[in-house]
């Protein structure tokens, strides 16, 4: 399959879990990947290793809530290539403390990086998509954005203020041929879940209709139908993928 071919795709936090999947379906797709990451050099150098056409991935590390460093990445992006065809951005962390023990640290870094670094790099792409008059912008949030989980004020923020800032983007750059939707995936079988309580992971369970959690595959699934050409007259959607939720 090539559907992406000569295509160029940004992933933000894109070497593991649902990232990694997206970023191998791009490739796997024909598409020239620049992948970035924040911390685990071992997990992007592994990746790199056994990719299947590494000399159409590019990985970059940097944290995506600081703008200094947002612009050196593109400046390094347009030396590499001449166009952003797609940007998923899929960086994102969480801290959970109940409100009233949350410190200021927490909430400020979850939603630096979650909602801050999608905004930095959403707006910096738009001017590149705006140019060549195309552009697929995906922003992966969560049901927790509207679903309010305990001990997840900070990212439930986050991921809500993703969606209204996607709508508000998707109204602002459609007559360019940008799309810009959200992707809401559920429980998730990432590390982003292993550190949740045995039985609040069964509870969690319990509540999915599908009773299993999802892989990684079926969220690069929807991201790839939204970034196809066949999804052009998509744009400020949310795509909820939860196994029923």
């Amino acid at each position: 399959m090539s559907q992406f071919k000569n295509q160029v795709a940004i992933v933000t936090g894109g070497t593991r879990g649902i990232g990694r999947a997206i970023s191998e379906m791009f490739l796997n797709e024909g598409a020239t990947v620049i992948v970035t990451y924040a911390g685990n050099d071992a997990v992007a150098e592994e990746m790199k290793a056994s990719s299947s056409a590494p000399d159409r991935m590019h990985i970059r590390k940097f944290d995506v809530s600081k703008t200094d460093a947002v612009d050196d990445f593109y400046k390094e992006v347009d030396s590499l290539v001449d166009k952003i065809d797609i940007i998923v951005c899929n960086a994102g962390i969480r801290q959970d403390a109940f409100m009233a023990l949350m410190k200021d640290e927490q909430w400020n870094r979850v939603i630096d990086v979650n909602l801050t670094g999608s905004f930095l790099m959403a707006k910096q792409a738009v001017k590149r998509m705006a140019k060549k008059r195309y552009g697929r912008i995906v922003f992966t949030s969560s049901p927790a954005s509207y679903m309010g989980l305990p001990g997840q004020a900070n990212y439930s923020a986050s991921k809500a203020g993703q969606i209204a800032m996607a709508r508000s983007l998707s109204k602002e750059v459609a007559k360019r041929n940008i799309t810009v939707n959200s992707v809401l995936p559920g429980f998730i079988g990432t590390e982003l879940i292993d550190d949740l309580p045995e039985d609040l992971v069964a509870e969690y369970l319990k509540q999915i209709p599908a009773k299993k959690f999802g892989e990684p595959q079926d969220i690069a699934n929807g991201v790839k139908f939204l970034c196809s050409k066949e999804a052009s007259y998509i744009t400020g959607t949310t795509l909820e993928i939860n196994g029923g939720l």
